[in-house]
Parts: C-alpha cells; sequence; structure tokens
C-alpha cells in the first residue's frame, strides 16, 4: 500500500508541473532563457508556484529570483512569513530579496482600503526590482504571481456583484504586460496536494480568515456553498466562463475598432461619427464604439464609468448643441447630425494641471464609517444620474445647501473670500452645472451619503492639494 501511495505521490507532483508548463506553453508566458521573478509570501500558492519553477529551471534554462514584499502588517506574523519564504528560496538556491512597504501610510494618503492600498505597493515593489534586475541584465524580467483557479473564481464573483461589464467579468489575466500566473489553471487542493505530497512547509496568513473582506465571505462562504450544494465544479465552470467573456470582449473590441475606422473621421484631438449610423447597431457594438472613441483620443479608460458611456449613449439622441462632459479633458457635442468627441481648450487648463481622479463603486454595508479626507471623498451613487467630469468653473455652476436651497459656484467662492485670481484654477467634480464637490472645500448636499444609500460613490483625487494654491 505503501508503494502504492508513494508511487501516486510521484504522478500527482510529475502532474503539476506539468500542467503548469503546458498552461505556460498556452499562453505563451515564458520560453528557454527567460529572467522571471517569482513573488513569494510564504503563503502555499506562491511556495508551489516557486517549487515547480524550480523544478522546471535546468529544462527551460530559466533564471530565477525570489521576491518578497513585507506590508508592514501583522506584527510577528509577517515577519515569520519573510522569514518562511527567505528559507524557501535558498532552500532550492534561489537568489532572494525582500523589500518593506508602509501600507497604512499608503492607504490613509490615498483614502484607499488596506487590501487595494496592499496590491498597489506589492506591484509596484516587485515591478522595481525587476526594473533594478534589467538595468543589471540589460534583458527583459517577468513577474510571476501565485493566482490560481479559486482567486480567479472569487474576482469573476466580486466584479459580478459589483455590476462590472465584460471586462470585470473576464477575470484574472493569465498575462498582462510583464506580470504572468502559472498556476492560474490550479485549484487549491490541487496545489496543497502537491505541497503536502513534496513535504514542502508554507506559512497560514490569519488575515485570509477574516470575514471583515469581502473577498474572504465569497472565498469562505459563497464558493464553498455553490460548490457543495450546487455544483462540486462550480469553480472551474466560472473560470471556463470568465474565458469566453474576455474572448467575447476582445471581439467586440475588435468589430468596434473596425466599425470607427469604417465610419468615424478622425483627425488629431477630434473624432465624428454618424448618430444614427452608430444607433442602428446593436447596444452593445455601441457601447464599445463609443469606448473605442475615447480609446482613439489617446486617452486612458481608467476613469471612464458607466455613466459617462450612458451619457454619451444619450447624447446619440439628443438634439444639436448639447454635450457631454468626459474624463481627462474630453468632451462630447452634438454637431447637427453627428456626433463629435474632441479635446477641450480651456484658459483654465493652461493656468492649471487638473489632478488625478481615482472612481470606484461599492455596496453599503452596514456599520461602514467614512473618514474626514480633504482629498477622499463619497457619495450617494444611486443620486448620479449624467457624467462626471473634473474642470473648472463655468457660468451657472451650483451646489445644494442642507434643506435643500442652491448656492452659486461664485457666490461660494466670493462668499470664501477666493482670490479673483485663484478662481479659475480651482477643480470641480461635476455633474454638468451640478458640483458634487469643490475640490479639498466642500460636497453637495443632494450626494451625501444618507440611511437610505445603497450604493457608494468614491472618489479620489491625486494631486488635489495644489487646488487653486
Amino acid at each position: 500500500m505503501m508503494i502504492k501511495e508513494t508511487e501516486l505521490e510521484k504522478e500527482g507532483t510529475r502532474q503539476v508541473r506539468k500542467e503548469t508548463e503546458e498552461f505556460i506553453r498556452q499562453h505563451h508566458m515564458a520560453e528557454s532563457g527567460d529572467q522571471i521573478l517569482a513573488a513569494v509570501s510564504g503563503g502555499a500558492d506562491s511556495v508551489c508556484l516557486l517549487y515547480v519553477l524550480a523544478q522546471m529551471r535546468e529544462d527551460w534554462n530559466l533564471k530565477l529570483r525570489a521576491f518578497h514584499v513585507h506590508h508592514g502588517l501583522r506584527g510577528e506574523e509577517a515577519d515569520r512569513d519573510r522569514k518562511a519564504a527567505q528559507r524557501t528560496a535558498e532552500r532550492l538556491n534561489v537568489p532572494f530579496a525582500w523589500e518593506q512597504v508602509d501600507v497604512k501610510g499608503f492607504q490613509a494618503e490615498k483614502g484607499l482600503s488596506e487590501e487595494e492600498a496592499a496590491r498597489i505597493l506589492r506591484y509596484q515593489a516587485l515591478c522595481a526590482e525587476a526594473e533594478k534586475w534589467e538595468k543589471e541584465s540589460g534583458r527583459m524580467v517577468k513577474i510571476a504571481v501565485a493566482h490560481q483557479q479559486d482567486d480567479n473564481a472569487e474576482t469573476v464573483l466580486h466584479h459580478l456583484f459589483r455590476g462590472s461589464g465584460l471586462r470585470g467579468l473576464s477575470g484574472i489575466a493569465p498575462v498582462r504586460g510583464r506580470i504572468i500566473r502559472p498556476l492560474l489553471w490550479a485549484s487549491g487542493q490541487e496545489i496543497r496536494e502537491f505541497l503536502n505530497w513534496e513535504g514542502i512547509e508554507f506559512c497560514e496568513d490569519s488575515t485570509n480568515a477574516s470575514q471583515a473582506y469581502t473577498r474572504n465571505r465569497i472565498r469562505h462562504q459563497v464558493l464553498p456553498l455553490i460548490s457543495s450544494g450546487i455544483n462540486p465544479q462550480a469553480v472551474p465552470h466560472i473560470c471556463q466562463a470568465a474565458q469566453r467573456i474576455a474572448q467575447a470582449d476582445e471581439y467586440l473590441e475588435l468589430q468596434a475598432g473596425k466599425w470607427l475606422g469604417r465610419e468615424g473621421a478622425v483627425e488629431p484631438g477630434r473624432i465624428q461619427i454618424e448618430a444614427e449610423k452608430l444607433l442602428e447597431e446593436p447596444e452593445i457594438i455601441r457601447s464599445y464604439v463609443l469606448r473605442c472613441m475615447v480609446q482613439e483620443m489617446g486617452k486612458g479608460m481608467k476613469d471612464l464609468s458607466a455613466l459617462h458611456i450612458q451619457a454619451l449613449e444619450e447624447l446619440l439622441q439628443k438634439q444639436s448643441g448639447k454635450q457631454a462632459d468626459l474624463p481627462e479633458g474630453l468632451r462630447a457635442v452634438r454637431q447637427g447630425k453627428y456626433l463629435v468627441l474632441e479635446q477641450k481648450r480651456e484658459k483654465s487648463q493652461a493656468k492649471s494641471r487638473p489632478p488625478q481622479i481615482e472612481y470606484s463603486v461599492f455596496v453599503l454595508e452596514k456599520g461602514m464609517k467614512f473618514p474626514e479626507n480633504l482629498y477622499t471623498k463619497w457619495f450617494d451613487y444611486d443620486r448620479i444620474n449624467g457624467a462626471l467630469s473634473v474642470r473648472t468653473r463655468q457660468a451657472g455652476d451650483y451646489f445644494y445647501l442642507p434643506g435643500g436651497g442652491r448656492k452659486t459656484v461664485k457666490s461660494y467662492m466670493i462668499d470664501e473670500k477666493i482670490p479673483a485670481d485663484r478662481r479659475d484654477g480651482i477643480f470641480l467634480l461635476a455633474e454638468g452645472n451640478h458640483i458634487l464637490w469643490i475640490i479639498g472645500r466642500r460636497i453637495s448636499e443632494k450626494v451625501k451619503i444618507t440611511p437610505q444609500t445603497r450604493r457608494v460613490l468614491q472618489v479620489h483625487v491625486s494631486g488635489g492639494e495644489e487646488n487653486g494654491r
């Protein structure tokens, strides 16, 4: 019996490496001679990743290093993880380095959740280490991270519950830039079985069991429930669906680009299409074409929300002269039968550089607190109906006061004794002429969080400290 079990374990170990190598080839993640920086937390997934890459090292002629990011959280437990990651790397004869980051400080500065702050700093540290190695070698360095199948399913459900579009429902990409995810094919159970077969130690992060995080509740409550009560193959099926959604998203993006190339008039700083022609297309193609127009203007999609796309959709059916403001200084205008997307040319923008803005939407949970923060604010998302833009003042701008009255931005600036030469340098978060937030100063009463709020829009501004100063 012992012999049979040993043979089974050996076969299981070989299978994990084989599946990983096939997944790497399928997604063109790596090739012979590559330099790979493996992110190692000390947990099961990252330890498995490092072991498998170390096993592949000779056959694939890989140059392998390990890197650990200490988040400055969890005290002695975090120190334990760092030491365990280092021991693992040394046991495998893999060069090891680590860096400690200040998650709490970054979280307070940017107004982010602890999870998001840690994620951003982790990837920043990994990219910086990869670039350092590149300077030494003169060759590209790829970063391997240990996301696996359960993480992917969890991400898809998390985005689904938050109302994401196809891009969010595509899940975790196997490859994104220099980031590769060789274990995305594997379940958490398969990874732990591999570690048990190999007799490999790993650390358990106590925060993984916490129910304070939405993702953890999905991981520990939702996924086990659907796997045990609906279908044992629910997780791989979710991941398969995400892959098909990613393919659909890629196809629709391609079709939108073809439509715009055929029907659009594109010139520097301006794109024009016939509104009626786009209205003839299915709704989903329309939304992708509108997104494509923004991309063609050389602008990123990061700040473009569903509200902006909805405003553009509505503009297709409005009369000439109507317009909508978009992020990064863009404006959409109905001019006769055309919808025109153009770069705004405002005198105020020549004087002041607009701050960077980050949007996120989440469901309000019982007991949730919102700290005082000059450059991060929270709004009742369901009371916002139009597209949002960050701009300087315009004639007719106003905000709501307690009790329902209005006050013009002009009157506010006079009452606050803001010097006249600084008023055009103050940026506003605007919904048309309704000013939701005079950045760094005050927000409109109409969109404040109330006991009836269901969904919250978080807006964080970088560079707001210079707003009109």
